[in-house]
């Protein structure tokens, strides 16, 4: 067979296996062995055991609430958690659930005080031990932050991945805002009126932020559909990219106008349960991570935080990669694995 021929072959062989794709069952994700130690309504605290633990301090991973966390567990080879156990760690995990029309009105203040909070209680006495590891990955790194600027558990380390923070940095004209703000009643009574933001709305919306990033995949999965292994992998992280949850009306009017708009974090003006979250009272060891092909999180988001909290070790890196590339590579980065054991 002349090269010509090998390559025409392989390239039918390739459109051949591209439409396969779409004609099988989605494959399996969050295969890591775990256990539920606490519900509370939707939600459910998953514990992973160490392979073989090495290290007191526990770890406690928070994920967003618009997203499913088997991000950080997407298979064998590429799960954030598997390679925490296989450090020899303890891991729980806040698993939010999927709300429904009846949770339309559980606001953050609900979501750090009665479920965060209380699944971090219930964590440590399962484990044990005396202090807590917080890690919190993209808007669960901003739940992350809220809650230990008011925590009375003992939080060791604070680290945060691709964190939303600084909300002044968000890329929106001045136009953009004083509409949103001049149509706030009615933005909130349509929110009201809906109750949840519909997990459809939700993936549209991320759709138009990362466009024309949306079609790359899909252009790599055609250049590489003959390689299963490159095509299994793509499958789940493709299956976890569709798959959005609802959004509470409650906390979303939140969202926009305390956090985003009014930027009331890093200004020291949020409340939660009738205090004042002050990020000065943050003194956890701290690690902050952004990446430097975020779309949705850039650096300018998050690194503020650095001089805002009074944590005397603080650590802030930079690393090459997207929003997902942590909680997908299946091992940890150098760095991060020093950093963690060093205080743990």
């Amino acid at each position: 067979m002349t090269n010509n021929n090998y390559h025409f072959s392989k390239k039918i062989k390739g459109l051949k296996d591209f439409s396969s794709v779409w004609n099988k069952p989605d494959p399996k994700v969050g295969q890591t062995p775990k256990t539920a130690i606490w519900k509370k309504n939707k939600a459910v605290v998953w514990y992973y055991p160490a392979k073989e633990k090495k290290f007191q301090t526990p770890l406690f991973l928070i994920y967003l609430l618009v997203s499913k966390p088997y991000i950080l567990d997407l298979d064998p080879n590429s799960s954030m958690i598997q390679a925490f156990t296989k450090k020899g760690y303890d891991v729980y995990l806040l698993d939010f659930g999927v709300p429904g029309y009846e949770d339309k009105d559980l606001c953050l203040d609900d979501y750090i005080c009665k479920y965060i909070k209380k699944a971090v209680q219930q964590s440590l006495r399962h484990s044990s031990s005396s202090e807590i590891s917080i890690i919190g990955y993209c808007l669960g790194g901003t739940l992350a932050t809220i809650y230990a600027a008011v925590a009375k558990e003992p939080i060791k380390n604070l680290i945060l991945f691709v964190t939303p923070l600084d909300f002044s940095q968000l890329p929106l004209t001045e136009e953009w805002r004083k509409m949103l703000k001049m149509e706030q009643k009615t933005i909130e009574q349509l929110i009201d009126q809906y109750g949840i933001l519909p997990a459809k709305v939700i993936d549209k919306g991320i759709k138009l932020l990362t466009s024309p990033i949306t079609l790359s995949p899909y252009l790599a999965l055609l250049e590489h559909a003959e390689n299963q292994e490159y095509v299994n992998k793509w499958r789940r992280f493709n299956q976890w990219a569709r798959d959005h949850i609802p959004f509470v009306g409650a906390t979303l009017k939140q969202l926009i106008y305390d956090l985003a708009l009014d930027n009331k974090l890093v200004k020291n003006e949020l409340m939660i349960n009738k205090q004042i979250v002050n990020l000065s009272n943050i003194k956890a060891n701290l690690l902050v991570v952004s990446t430097n092909d975020d779309e949705l999180v850039p650096e300018e988001l998050t690194v503020s935080i650095m001089n805002l909290v009074s944590s005397e070790d603080k650590t802030y890196k930079k690393v090459r990669g997207g929003h997902a590339t942590l909680a997908i590579k299946g091992r940890l980065p150098e760095f991060f694995e020093n950093w963690l054991s060093e205080r743990s």
